[in-house]
């Protein structure tokens, strides 16, 4: 999963990820990366349209649903 978050974030591509929120639902959303640690992954939300922090550890799955040669610009 990290591999297709950093892969991401150098493409400059949009990812669509599952995680468990604060209150414990879980959520999808579809997101631009454009900073990572070990913990944490900052990212522009496509469907909130904000800049999100999310915890690393609460992301349940990666993976590329959109078009493939769309990039964004930042």
């Amino acid at each position: 999963m990290i591999k297709q978050l950093q892969k991401a974030w150098k493409e400059k591509r949009p990812i669509e990820i599952i995680y468990v929120k604060k209150d414990s639902t879980v959520s999808q959303r579809s997101i631009l990366v454009y900073g990572l640690t070990e913990t944490y992954i900052k990212a522009y939300c496509l469907k909130k349209k904000q800049p999100r922090i999310f915890k690393m550890d609460a992301i349940l799955a990666a993976s590329f649903k959109s078009n493939p040669y769309k990039k964004y610009a930042w």
